[in-house]
């Protein structure tokens, strides 16, 4: 018997981890030496956690997505649950290239709280609409709880390193 692919749910899945997998590069580019020269807190999750911890709440996210369009009907009546979804996504792509790319604590700080927000709002949204999307937000927004805070400590900490370019930037 020949596998069936449900190709909307392969793309609402791999499609938040696209936004991750870019991320990684700029991420991989300033962990040595700018990253690594914060003042960081001790209970700051050990970097290999990030990429599978991400894949799995991209995943999740896709899927949470997809189970909303499915319980909608249409693209046009779940147009507000995936604005929602794609603002989120948004803010979410866009703080790797402002804390880790452009060394913007402070303005990385301001956009995880919207991220925040937008992830609280998400959950309530989606829950609405499928009990098990709301809930596969919930780790998400844990995770953006701890993040938003460690970003919080990593600015007041390192108000001097936000900007300092680094050595191969002096170079370029």
């Amino acid at each position: 018997m020949p596998v069936r692919i449900s190709w909307p749910l392969v793309v609402a899945i791999v499609h938040p981890n696209v936004g991750g997998w870019l991320g990684s590069i700029i991420t991989k580019r300033n962990l040595k030496p700018w990253y690594e020269s914060l003042k960081k807190p001790k209970w700051t999750p050990p970097n290999w956690v990030y990429g599978p911890l991400w894949t799995a709440i991209y995943s999740s996210m896709g899927y949470a997505s997809y189970l909303v369009l499915q319980d909608c009907g249409s693209w046009r009546n779940a147009t507000l649950p995936l604005s929602i979804y794609g603002t989120n996504l948004a803010l979410n792509w866009a703080w790797v290239p402002i804390f880790f790319g452009a060394h913007k604590i402070k303005w990385a700080l301001y956009d995880m709280i919207a991220l925040w927000g937008s992830t609280a709002i998400l959950g309530v949204t989606f829950y609405r609409i499928n009990t098990t999307a709301g809930l596969l937000i919930a780790p998400y927004l844990a995770w953006n709880t701890l993040v938003t805070v460690l970003n919080y400590v990593l600015y007041r900490d390192n108000k001097a390193n936000e900007s300092r370019p680094t050595k191969e930037r002096k170079e370029k």
